[in-house]
């Protein structure tokens, strides 16, 4: 049975629509950016444009969707088809979709029940089969070149903008689509803000530079995040930062396996926070997430993380401490959860570099 059966048959719906990019790409294959999808008990329908006609039959078919031409009439297509098989109650995804599309379709679709089912599309994401895992791999080890390539060229008077840059051009140089999130550079006082995008500002000498970036392989994400320090004249209290952030990214480490709950792996690494020093206050984001076709999915190393993590899900370990208006640490690796632990996608080295200025 497949995936998108199992989801009918456990919301007792006759049929699901599908309308989210992410969504329609897992299920049916399609990269492109303009298409539906209607999956029936005994068939599987898309829908686009003149423009993806030879695109979207090449990619859905493997996935045994029919695909069907629309034009300006594709609402009316849509509720045709429904109505020839008798949809009593539609499935649709309800954590993506607009108030005004859901508000259009519910108007156009009379006689049918709307059932929420974004979250069963989203849970039948979370386990990765092996393809997907291997365009993990290839995902983290494009990021890993990119970082180790960047270090190299990081001088003084560069803009935080210019490193941003040179990480995205390496991973495109080294077959990656595109970046899986807008690049974060924040160096010396903007390494305090955990989301500190790349500015204009400049690289100075002794100051962390946190770089934390990704890209997508085949449509599947990386996330890494490096803080170096350009300098070597490091003060006794960032070098404690550095290494009580990488402690506490190790014992993330070691808790990580099936069957542990995500909430416990988080408070674990404040508890440490907080018995070196009563820190956990400058920690204010969660340890970790999932990945995949999306940067931020199910499920999560937080407070929040309320289930036990599968073998053969991801998770990011990204703890950090930030002290507002001076620096700020942040290290953080793709995780391939197993049964006895992980394995460690994101490879670049976690002990703290010291870029010397030229």
């Amino acid at each position: 049975m497949d995936k998108e059966r199992k989801i009918l048959d456990k919301l007792n719906i006759d049929a699901m629509f599908l309308t989210d990019y992410f969504n329609k790409r897992y299920f049916t294959g399609f990269t492109g950016t303009t298409g539906q999808a209607i999956v029936f008990k005994d068939k599987k329908n898309f829908y686009s444009d003149f423009r993806y006609v030879e695109q979207a039959t090449l990619q859905t078919k493997p996935n045994n969707y029919d695909f069907y031409q629309i034009g300006k009439d594709g609402q009316e297509i849509f509720y045709k088809h429904l109505v020839e098989n008798k949809v009593k109650r539609l499935g649709y995804d309800d954590m993506s979709m607009t108030v005004a599309e859901f508000e259009m379709y519910k108007k156009l679709f009379v006689g049918i029940e709307f059932v929420p089912a974004g979250k069963e599309m989203l849970e039948a994401r979370k386990i990765k089969d092996e393809k997907e895992i291997e365009k993990l791999r290839m995902a983290a080890k494009i990021s890993d070149i990119a970082f180790r390539e960047t270090i190299k060229i990081i001088k003084e008077g560069m803009t935080e903008k210019e490193i941003a840059a040179h990480l995205e051009y390496v991973q495109r140089l080294n077959g990656a689509d595109d970046k899986s999130f807008e690049t974060i550079v924040a160096s010396g006082h903007r390494s305090s803000m955990p989301h500190g995008v790349a500015s204009d500002k400049k690289i100075k000498k002794n100051e962390f530079i946190v770089m934390d970036f990704g890209c997508l392989y085949q449509g599947y994400a990386s996330d890494i995040t490096r803080t170096v320090f350009f300098g070597d004249n490091i003060s006794e209290d960032e070098k404690n930062l550095y290494d009580m952030v990488y402690n506490a990214q190790s014992l993330g480490f070691s808790m990580v396996k099936e069957g542990v709950v995500g909430k416990d792996v988080d408070q674990a690494v404040r508890d440490y926070f907080d018995e070196n020093g009563n820190m956990s206050k400058y920690f204010g984001h969660s340890l970790g997430h999932s990945f995949g076709l999306e940067v931020h999915e199910m499920p999560y190393c937080s407070k929040l993380g309320n289930e036990k993590l599968v073998a053969n899900e991801l998770m990011t370990i990204e703890p950090g401490l930030y002290i507002e208006g001076k620096y700020g640490v942040r290290i953080e690796d793709d995780l391939l959860i197993t049964k006895d632990g992980y394995e460690l996608l994101t490879q670049s080295k976690r002990e703290l570099i010291m870029i010397k200025p030229n």
